[in-house]
Formats: structure tokens, sequence, C-alpha cells
């Protein structure tokens, strides 16, 4: 049987789970990489091709592979923090056996300098252009989360200002729409003020603490989605390849709270991240609860992993018109606008 760069991703881990210093760390990194490689490390060696052209990979890695790869090496079932996660190859075939979704209109999560983030709005919005976007969310953290340098409530009203200098410019890359990564205490309560809030045209509420209990969050999640601040709810499982496993929950009861609120459940396509993963996917479409993707980009470089949300989402059955990025700016603003009238009722 021919090894996948999935099946290549988990000996790496095992490999560095068994190795020590140096060698332990460069395992770990190729292991995360491997999810990314744009093509199948076994077609590269098939074709002749350096293992070492790989992203993570020098010499002694490329020994470790090609011997796995022509030997067939056995391939252990992932653990639970593996378990999952879709490698960019995969996401590309999935994609090419669904022409009828088509492009995605925009990206609901992406970060600039105003939080952790390494670029401008700007080039962001240029990138994502580029990209084929017609719109991008500017989803900065919040000031509870102050590792990420969260903004409070004047400086996102500052960042308001720059994103319509950029929505007003002379070619703008795509249209910006104002929106924040709120952080949610585990009561379900937001951080910032609600006349800040209500300025914005969507708001993502995401768990960025308590985040390793292994007891049920169910009503965590009941009051997040419940908290008429939030629309979207972000990264919900909080889980990390190979580092977190993320909160447990009934999540049919979950996703049953936010379809009855028409709010929406993420996938945040980081490829660490992969959160909501396939299997809970499953249950959100029985639900029929809407489903927003997120690149949780960084760097214009990363807006790229996008692909493994739509990807996932299509795996999963999820219909196009339950996906808010296929909507134009103007219907994802209206969505909102709904949810606040609903709310104020």
């Amino acid at each position: 049987m021919t090894l996948t760069n999935r099946d290549l991703a988990e000996l790496l881990a095992r490999e560095a789970e068994e190795a020590t210093g140096h060698v332990a760390r460069a395992c770990r990194r190729a292991s995360r990489s491997a999810f990314l490689w744009p093509v199948e490390a076994a077609a590269l060696l098939a074709g002749g091709d350096a293992l070492t052209t790989l992203r993570g990979i020098g010499p002694y890695l490329a020994e470790r592979i090609r011997g796995w790869l022509e030997t067939g090496a056995p391939v252990p079932e992932p653990p639970p923090l593996r378990h999952d996660f879709l490698t960019l190859t995969e996401a590309r075939a999935i994609l090419a056996r669904a022409p009828a979704y088509g492009p995605l209109r925009g990206d609901l999560q992406l970060h600039t300098l105003w939080s952790d983030g390494t670029a401008s709005i700007a080039d962001m919005a240029a990138a994502a252009r580029a990209q084929g976007h017609a719109w991008i969310a500017v989803t900065d953290h919040s000031q509870g989360l102050a590792i990420a340098h969260g903004l409070d409530e004047s400086r996102l009203l500052a960042q308001e200002a720059e994103i319509e200098r950029v929505n007003d410019g002379a070619d703008p890359p795509c249209r910006v729409l104002r929106a924040l990564e709120m952080n949610l205490a585990p009561d379900g309560r937001g951080d910032m003020a609600r006349e800040a809030l209500a300025r914005l045209d969507v708001v993502l509420g995401a768990f960025h603490s308590a985040l390793r209990r292994r007891d049920d969050q169910t009503e965590r999640y009941r009051a997040a989605i419940q908290n008429p601040d939030v629309h979207i709810l972000a990264h919900p499982r909080g889980r990390i390849y190979n580092f977190r496993l993320g909160l447990a929950a009934d999540w049919p009861r979950v996703f049953a709270v936010a379809a009855a609120l028409d709010k929406a459940v993420e996938i945040d396509a980081y490829p660490d991240r992969q959160d909501l993963n396939l299997e809970r996917l499953h249950e959100a479409r029985e639900a029929g609860v809407r489903i927003s993707l997120g690149s949780d980009a960084h760097h214009p470089d990363q807006l790229a992993a996008i692909e493994l949300g739509l990807a996932a989402a299509i795996a999963a059955g999820i219909p196009r018109d339950r996906i808010l990025n296929f909507l134009t700016a103007d219907e994802l603003v209206g969505w909102v606008d709904g949810l606040r009238q609903n709310a104020a009722a």
C-alpha cells in the first residue's frame, strides 16, 4: 500500500516521540508540515525528485521517509490528538470533485498588525483579492486576549477608520468588513462594550481559556451561542494538532441551539486547527446549522489554508447555501442585521 502524506505525518509524529533533542524537534515540525505539502511524497519519489524539496525535510528525514515509502511501513491509527486532519493534497482532490460549489466569495477570519498578525489591512486585502475573494472580515482579537495584543474599544474605533481608508481607496483590493474575534469567558460573556460591537459588520466569539477541561462543556457553548452579540462561534473545540485535544460537549445539542437562532459555527481552516473537524461537521449538517469558513491567516501566505475548510465542508456534505462564505458582502451583513433585530425583539 502506498503511504500518503497523512501516513507520513503520523510516522514522523511517532518518530518525534521516540527521538530526543533536535531530531525530535525536526520530526515534530515535519509532521505538521506534511499536511501542507503540495504533492504526495510518494509521487515525488516515484518521479525521481528530491524529497528535500518538501517543506521541513532535510537529508536525514528524507532518508527516513524514503525507507518508509519503499518498505510500506505500517502506520498505526493516530491518537485523538492527531485524528481527523485533512492534508492539502486530500483537500484539493475533494475540491476537484466538487466544481459545482464554485469559488468562495470571502474569508471570515484573519488577523492583521492590529493584533497578532504580521501584515497590514491593505496587504491582507490585496492578497485576498489575488486569491479571488470579493470581501474579507478583519477579525483581530479583543482586549481580553492580551497575549495577542487584543483591541480595546478605542483601538477598535481607530481600526475602523483604517478600514474605511482601505475601502475608499482609488483601487480597493476587496471590500473589508469590520469584524472582531471577541474573547469569551467560560460563561459565554464577551469582553467588549455592546455599543462598540454594534458598529461592526459581524462578530466572532471564541474561547481562549480553560481549554483542557475534560468534563462536558455543553452549557458553555449554549451560553456563547445565546450571547446576542455573537454571530459566529469560532474554532469551537479549541483543538490544536498534536498539542491540545479540545473540549467535549453534546454537539448535536450545541448545533441545535445555533440552528434555532440562525447563528453559525466555524471551520477554522488553519492547518493545525481544522476546527470543526469532519466528525463534528457531519453532526452540524444533520442539525442544519450555518457554517462559516475562516483561514485564520496571520500572514498573506496563510490565506490559502481556507481550501482545507471548504474541502472539509464538502466532504461532510454541508450544502452550499449553508456556507456563509458564498454570500455577497451585502447578504452577509443583512444576515447579521437580521440576527440583531431578532435579539432585540
